[in-house]
Parts: C-alpha cells; sequence; structure tokens
C-alpha cells in the first residue's frame, strides 16, 4: 500500500491509500476522488485521466511510454513538465507519499 494525495484544481485534497500494483488512475476512481474522469478506463485510449505530477515526484516515477507521450498530445487542460496520464503509473511502495494535482478539466 501506498499513500497517494490528490490535489483537485483549486479545491480540496485527498489523502488516499492506494493498493500496489493500481494505478494513480484506479486509486481516484475507487475512491471517487473528482477531477480523473478516465473514460477509457486505463486503456491508454482517451487522456481524460491527465494529471501533473508534483515537481518533488517528476524524477521517481517511471517515465512515460512513447504511447503515452503521444496520448498527451491530446489533453485538454495545459500540458506541462509534470503531465502524465495517472493510469500508466502504477502504484508501489517506492511511491508511498506521491503527489499529484488534478487539472481544471478532462473534456
Amino acid at each position: 500500500m501506498a499513500r497517494v494525495t490528490y490535489v483537485e484544481f483549486g479545491v480540496a485534497r485527498h489523502d488516499v491509500v492506494v493498493p500496489e500494483g493500481d494505478s494513480v488512475m484506479l486509486g481516484a476512481v475507487t475512491n471517487m476522488v473528482d477531477g480523473i474522469a478516465a473514460e477509457c478506463g486505463g486503456g491508454l485510449a482517451c487522456a481524460t485521466c491527465h494529471c501533473y505530477v508534483d515537481e518533488a515526484w517528476i524524477a521517481r516515477v517511471a517515465p512515460p511510454s512513447q504511447t503515452e507521450l503521444e496520448m498527451l498530445d491530446a489533453v485538454v487542460a495545459e500540458r506541462k513538465a509534470g503531465s502524465r496520464l495517472s493510469c500508466q503509473i502504477v502504484v508501489d511502495a517506492a511511491l508511498d507519499g506521491l503527489v499529484v494535482h488534478l487539472p481544471g478539466a478532462q473534456y
């Protein structure tokens, strides 16, 4: 298990315990965190689970695949250095304390 903090766009913080092996997206959806639509359910096909990995964590999260980088071109909100698709970030013990910020829109 790892604790992930989801920071909604200008609203609230949610500290969630996410099982190892689950994605950051699944942790948000399972715990009803607003701000991640996850239309494709984690299939790397929609870009509606866009998040911003906190600057302090960018180097500690595995880098995006080429397919994820291509899908990030389709995000609605501004793309930033920490932009990731939360379905592609798999939680493990090394990510305990991870902080992700959610954009203002996914559509």
